[in-house]
């Protein structure tokens, strides 16, 4: 049995590599193998190369984790949160940000579900969504965009894969306390990397999983601030 980590030297692919691991093959794949954390409790660790921007590579990278046995985990946690001011200004950067957050997502999450559904065990896939898609920001748009079309698409496979052998667990979790975040202000209800982990870990089942789980009021709420004070909200 294998456990995949897409993104492996992310800090919340990190920590759900550490919290599956235990005796277990883990293939880790990342655009900087030599930055992967070691796994000392796992039984084997493979590292492979992976450029989520490389769409024509996906499913490569994924039939060749299936070498080491078949994927029970499969962890999608690659990502950039991208400057919003140079975005703003510089076309190429807004299509990197929608390139690895939501183009290429897509396409791993297609390769995914085709591939685990063929398997005869049963396995789970999991994505990671975000507040800033819930009602995108002036503050920073461009990957709230992504972060809304993601969540779109993950609850449509979700449906889809209803009944099949694959499960989809999708994290809507707050600010992320991290390496992607560092030097910005935490919002309210801002959660740490091994927060995420641990509570997505946890759902056994296909669904949406809010980060604290107390955000899902806050999200409401925001849903019901008038434009004119919602286009002054910070990031």
């Amino acid at each position: 049995m294998t456990v995949l980590i897409l993104g492996a030297t992310s800090d919340i692919g990190g920590e759900i590599a550490q919290r599956l691991c235990k005796d277990q093959t883990v293939v880790l794949c990342a655009r900087r193998p030599e930055a992967i954390p070691e796994l000392p409790e796992a039984k084997e660790v493979h590292v492979l190369p992976f450029e989520a921007t490389d769409l024509s590579s996906h499913r490569f990278v994924v039939q060749e984790a299936t070498n080491f046995g078949p994927i029970t985990h499969a962890v999608v946690c690659f990502g950039i949160l991208g400057d919003h001011e140079r975005a703003l200004r510089d076309e190429a950067h807004a299509a990197e940000i929608a390139t690895v957050d939501y183009t290429a997502q897509v396409s791993m999450l297609t390769v995914l579900a085709d591939i685990l559904r063929q398997q005869e065990v049963c396995s789970t896939v999991y994505a990671f969504s975000s507040i800033a898609g819930w009602r995108a920001r002036k503050a920073n748009f461009v990957y709230g965009s992504t972060k809304a079309g993601l969540d779109a698409f993950c609850q449509g496979l979700m449906d889809e894969l209803h009944g099949t052998n694959v499960s989809l667990v999708l994290a809507r979790p707050g600010f992320v306390i991290g390496s992607m975040t560092t030097g910005m202000k935490p919002a309210p209800m801002s959660v740490r990397s091994e927060e995420v982990a641990r509570a997505v870990v946890r759902q056994r089942r296909s669904g949406t999983v809010w980060v604290p789980g107390r955000l899902r009021v806050l999200a409401w709420v925001m849903k019901l601030v008038p434009r004119p004070l919602w286009r002054h909200m910070p990031r």
